[in-house]
């Protein structure tokens, strides 16, 4: 059955995304106008509602059809800097686009991103009234941010400055929850401004890669560390393109700026480098030994940043390399925390079961374990308690660890404590003696690791725990096993008691002068 349209820019106003979808699927034209004469997806691109423009564009939305001001929605999009938006409007097949609008699309992205978003806005806001802009950081997509700028007072695009491509702006304060937006924040609620985010470099990386142009690395590595966050758009999109480009040329070219003056752009190699261990292993180049001898090597030649060098050991360890314990041992004295706080995974072996420590790791572990950085602590605490054989001064340590002066390493050490195999009586005591400890999720640990242990404690220990602070505790599964013990216990308990109260069968009951009577049977 047909539905009305109306129904459709309602589903849109929601945020609904199922819903546009289903009415779609029911016969809505996806093209309805909306009150403005503008085509539903342009509500959608207003709002920075990604998820409703992909279900609009998949059920038959018209991503380039050329609206009254000259622009298309899938324009309005591009300028309008989220690169969710972009590639929601842009839809799965971008060959359909002319060489034109390729090109279009690519220079529009462009200036936007070589010009600061707040100049731009208030070049196009009418200059005989002021104009303050504001920002705020929201979510662009499930794992990166961006920032977004609103331009507040009353303002009109001007028709002189810049393409008029560039009209594709929404007409709102925008959405701050990071969350995600709804079309309800747009200009149909009676607000003023002009809202943009800052994704610009990212929707360019995206729309060469989509048009198969081959940027130079080095202006993506630009891209990337341009505004000096890992957690921006701009980086996570050069990112994944210079992740899925596998020649011997661009390893290369991305690899040369390990030596870079800038500790960003050397962060950013290390994050290349991370991103393509832990991806899943492909058919293509993945330059596993390359990676693992290039890290070695730098943290034995020498890096002169104490942040860098630490992120250099943690990617380190995702390797297989031969020298990883020797690395380690080399760190172990480091006058920065956030590399000593390296070690401890480096000089422990991975293995299942893992095979005992030599000296060097042991004293190593036991040093760090004493360390004045609590951090420091809690890393070779978890590692001792891995490699734990059973040795007393092992336990030793670990004991003491639970006892630590910081709340915070108590808590951490009693999760990994709690979980683990060991069974010294010793520790047990010591996580008894967490269970007045005021963080909830310590006396938690505490429990269940007696609950594990089968101590006789465990009754008690469950009572001292207390009601869960949160809702969330709800799906723990420590608590889920506690209640099960709980269960158990009770029921036990309960057929025991019965048990005492029923008379042998071959006994007579108080008073009865015939065989006792089978239960069930009265």
């Amino acid at each position: 059955m047909r539905t009305d349209g109306a129904e459709l820019v309602a589903a849109v106003r929601r945020g609904d995304a199922e819903a546009v979808a289903a009415l779609l699927e029911a016969g809505a034209p996806p093209d309805t106008p909306t009150e403005d004469g503008l085509p539903v997806l342009c509500l959608a691109i207003a709002a920075y509602d990604a998820a409703v423009a992909e279900a609009l564009v998949e059920g038959g939305a018209d991503p380039d059809r050329t609206l009254s001001d000259g622009t298309t929605p899938l324009t309005r999009a591009v300028a309008g800097g989220s690169p969710a938006m972009a590639a929601a409007v842009l839809g799965h097949d971008p060959r359909r686009l002319p060489d034109a609008e390729r090109a279009r699309l690519l220079a529009l992205a462009r200036e936007w991103y070589e010009r600061c978003a707040r100049d731009e806005l208030r070049d196009r806001a009418d200059a005989s009234r002021p104009a303050d802009a504001r920002g705020s950081r929201v979510m662009d997509g499930e794992y990166t941010h961006v920032w977004q700028v609103t331009l507040d007072a009353p303002t009109a695009l001007t028709d002189s400055t810049g393409p008029t491509d560039f009209t594709g702006l929404t007409d709102s304060t925008g959405p701050t929850d990071p969350t995600g937006p709804t079309a309800d924040s747009t200009a149909l609620t009676g607000s003023a401004g002009l809202t943009v985010r800052e994704g610009h470099g990212a929707i360019l990386t995206d729309l060469e890669w989509a048009f198969r142009v081959l940027t130079p690395v080095e202006e993506l590595v630009a891209r990337a560390t341009r505004r000096r966050d890992s957690d921006h758009v701009d980086w996570a999109a050069a990112r994944w393109v210079l992740s899925e480009r596998r020649s011997r040329e661009t390893w290369a070219a991305v690899t040369a700026y390990r030596h870079s003056p800038d500790p960003e752009r050397r962060r950013f190699v290390l994050d290349l480098l991370h991103h393509l261990l832990v991806s899943p292993p492909t058919w293509r180049n993945s330059y596993e030994k390359e990676t693992a001898d290039l890290l070695v090597a730098w943290a034995t030649d020498g890096e002169d940043d104490p942040g860098v060098l630490a992120e250099v050991l943690l990617v380190l360890n995702e390797t297989e390399h031969p020298r990883l314990k020797a690395v380690g041992l080399r760190h172990a004295g480091h006058p920065d925390p956030r590399v000593r706080a390296q070690v401890p995974d480096l000089v422990r072996s991975w293995d299942t079961p893992p095979p005992p420590l030599d000296a060097d790791a042991r004293a190593v572990l036991a040093a760090l374990a004493t360390d004045e950085d609590g951090g420091v602590r809690v890393k070779a605490g978890r590692a001792l308690i891995v490699a734990h054989e059973g040795s007393p001064d092992f336990a030793d340590v670990i004991v003491g660890l639970l006892g630590d002066p910081v709340a915070d390493v108590r808590a951490s050490v009693a999760e990994r404590v709690a979980h683990s195999a060991d069974r010294t009586p010793a520790i047990a005591d010591a996580l008894a003696a967490l269970l007045d400890e005021d963080l909830f999720d310590t006396r938690l640990n505490a429990a269940f690791g007696l609950l594990l242990r089968d101590d006789p404690r465990t009754a008690d220990a469950i009572a001292r725990v207390g009601a869960p602070p949160h809702p969330v505790y709800v799906h723990d599964h420590r608590l889920s096993q506690i209640w099960r013990w709980e269960r158990d216990h009770r029921e036990e308990s309960e057929a025991a008691g019965r048990g005492r109260g029923r008379p042998r069968p071959t006994e007579k009951a108080d008073g009865a002068d015939g065989p006792t009577a089978a239960p069930g049977t009265r």
